[in-house]
């Protein structure tokens, strides 16, 4: 087996950090969304995640791991030595301590935020946008933000009284494609509509009681242009000055008993409609 130490750097040279090593400690208060904000860094757990994050040069600012993890993943140890990110062996207990996990995996980041202004992520004319407006559960928002990024989607706004992107079941759902889109935080959604607009997009609203049918925009060539879509809460969706100001009301066809979709079968459905016609 590789020596712990051979072919990366290590900070912990007195030994592996424990739960009250400083360092561990201020990581593990980025579990705070307050002290995430305040700090604008948040936590990436994983091998896959960490990966992602190592692939966009000066996100990570260190990475911790198990002796055994780092052995596994010398890979990436050696991704972030290079790149001159501490790498900083530490006990199960100090990574059961910055995981959010049941059973973690043996590796965590830190990193710094992503956020890109609205008028960054629209200057270079995409032509796939979801917006979450007032989407509260992390879940959902991270698996929306995956199925986004495999859709072909160059950003992804979180509007309004949005879940923090930066939300640990967020990162984790979004399986890494967090680091590969553009991050918006706005806070007045009718205003990010507005943006979106000028700069050329269609900008289609979802709702289970909207007048246009999402099949029928698809034989209709509708969804080739450039489009942005706008995806409201499961318990309340979107609310009625949005829906208004956006260009169409838009529903998913039931074709069978169920009541409805969920959010992130709605958006997957609705995305890749949009991919495929833009293709």
């Amino acid at each position: 087996m590789q020596s712990p130490s051979r072919g990366r750097r290590l900070d912990a040279v007195s030994g592996p950090f424990t739960p009250r090593t400083p360092r561990v400690v201020a990581a593990r208060r980025l579990q705070r969304r307050r002290d995430r904000e305040a700090a604008g860094r948040f936590l990436a757990e994983g091998p896959q995640a960490v990966r992602e994050a190592l692939a966009r040069p000066g996100v990570v600012t260190e990475l911790f791991g198990t002796p055994a993890a780092l052995d596994r993943h010398a890979d990436l140890a050696a991704v972030a030595a290079r790149a001159d990110v501490p790498v900083s062996e530490a006990t199960d207990e100090a990574l059961a301590a910055l995981a959010e996990t049941v059973a973690p995996q043996g590796l965590v980041a830190v990193c710094r935020h992503l956020d890109v202004p609205l008028e960054r992520a629209l200057a270079d004319g995409p032509r796939l946008v979801a917006v979450l407006a007032g989407i509260r559960d992390p879940g959902n928002a991270g698996t929306v933000l995956r199925t986004a990024d495999a859709a072909g989607a160059s950003a992804v706004v979180f509007a309004g009284e949005a879940v923090d992107p930066y939300n640990g079941k967020c990162v984790r759902a979004s399986a890494g494609s967090l680091f590969h889109v553009d991050v918006v935080r706005a806070p007045d959604p009718v205003e990010v509509v507005a943006a979106l607009r000028a700069a050329g997009l269609t900008v289609l609203a979802t709702t289970g009681y909207g007048e246009d049918d999402l099949d029928d925009l698809a034989d209709e060539g509708r969804l080739a242009a450039p489009t942005a879509w706008l995806f409201g809460s499961e318990a309340h969706g979107l609310p009625e000055a949005l829906t208004a100001a956006a260009d169409a009301r838009v529903r998913v066809p039931l074709h069978g008993r169920a009541e409805s979709l969920n959010l992130a079968a709605a958006a997957a459905v609705c995305l890749y409609a949009s991919a495929r016609a833009q293709r």
